[in-house]
């Protein structure tokens, strides 16, 4: 499940979505807007996409890890417009059968979208 929104994440729909009898671990990461980037003040980010291609850019990218860390379901959930500080950008959650998987799946799907 991959998608862009302008609304808050709801990391309980996620969750529920990824809940599944073969699966031993589940993974979350959640890319939070912090007040700083490189020592500068930030007071807001604002976040543009074209949807189309960048649900195809992280399907790809969900593929990749699903072929490599045996992903049962995947749910990555990117933010677009104006957020402020202290909201959720992007979630994303990985479940598997074990949870080494997961976690190398996740980080690997969010390393490769901040690409």
């Amino acid at each position: 499940m991959i998608f862009l929104t302008t609304d808050p994440i709801d990391f309980s729909s996620a969750y529920e979505y990824l809940r599944t009898d073969e699966a031993g671990a589940i993974d979350f990461f959640f890319g939070i807007v912090r007040n700083n980037t490189n020592a500068k003040a930030v007071g807001h980010l604002e976040y543009e996409a074209y949807d189309a291609m960048a649900i195809n850019e992280m399907q790809k990218i969900v593929d990749e890890a699903t072929r490599r860390w045996n992903v049962l379901r995947c749910v990555v959930v990117h933010r677009k417009g104006e957020l402020r500080i202290g909201e959720t950008a992007v979630l994303i959650g990985v479940a598997t059968p074990h949870r080494a998987d997961a976690f190398e799946a996740c980080l690997y799907i969010i390393d490769t979208i901040k690409q």
